[in-house]
């Protein structure tokens, strides 16, 4: 070989082992990158009580419980959270979420609690934890005054609305008969209950199905004269304050603070307030 090879291949075999080198080190570089972006998607340690300030996630449409005015979070379970986190050294933040999606956002650790009129049901319980039950609730039928729609047998070959993800439409899934009987056999699903009252009043549904706190505030808010209950009712239920499942230092807090209201007077002020 002559001396120019011979450097030629030394220059040669000195830029790969550079080479190699420099690629070792960027990967070496990007580990520690991979890694907290594995960390980041990683469900939370620990119990919410832990935490400096608790997240509380929320439909802000959601009246009387909690919802948004002028701006700012207000609602019977708006006061409620802020009340436990005051008596437990906290501060409290309200997220606005998407209503189907509660479950996965209280799991993923965006929020700390669900505390929005949150009835418990077995399905729900498979998911999440849940606090002693502080409100009763029941799902109504709520119509126009002027419709034509006296019981809930009327409403056969009609649209009904309802809240995607809400007790609301599982009641509507249980009661089979009265589902296969409506327009398409199906309920009209809308991300909010606003949205379904706004097509009530505008006549695009016959009927809303849903919680009897928010139907009727809204009637209330709308003019109690413009709509009716029927009087058939599609099951009762609690409302419960929901926490990462296993967290038993929160539902400890939580179970606490129920009680302590109870007997307080507290819950029975703030109801007196938003429901009259």
């Amino acid at each position: 070989m002559s001396m120019q090879n011979a450097n030629e291949s030394n220059l040669e075999s000195k830029g790969l082992r550079f080479a190699h080198h420099r690629t070792a080190l960027v990967l070496a570089a990007l580990v520690p990158l991979a890694l907290t972006g594995c960390s980041s998607s990683a469900k939370p340690v620990g119990s919410a009580m832990d935490k400096e300030t608790l997240v509380v996630g929320y439909d802000n449409t959601f009246v009387p419980m909690g919802f948004t005015e002028a701006g700012k979070p207000v609602g019977f379970d708006v006061e409620l959270a802020r009340e436990f986190a005051r008596r437990n050294g906290k501060k409290v933040e309200f997220k606005n979420i998407d209503w189907s999606l509660k479950e996965a956002e209280l799991d993923s650790g965006k929020i700390d609690l669900i505390w929005n009129g949150y009835s418990s049901t077995p399905e729900r319980l498979k998911k999440v934890g849940a606090s002693k039950p502080y409100l009763k609730n029941s799902q109504i039928i709520l119509v126009r005054k002027d419709s034509d729609v006296k019981a809930k047998s009327d409403l056969a070959g009609k649209k009904v609305g309802t809240q995607a993800a809400s007790t609301g439409e599982e009641a509507l899934s249980k009661d089979s008969a009265f589902l296969s009987s409506l327009e398409g056999g199906k309920a009209n699903t809308y991300s909010t209950y606003d949205q379904a009252m706004r097509d009530l009043q505008v006549g695009r549904i016959s009927a809303v199905v849903g919680d009897s706190v928010l139907l009727n505030y809204y009637a209330k808010l709308k003019g109690s004269e413009n709509f009716r209950v029927l009087p058939q009712t599609l099951g009762e239920e609690e409302y419960v304050i929901a926490f990462r499942k296993d967290d038993k230092k929160t539902k400890s807090a939580l179970d606490k603070f129920v009680d302590e209201i109870s007997a307080d007077g507290t819950l029975a002020k703030t109801s007196q307030r938003w429901f009259g």
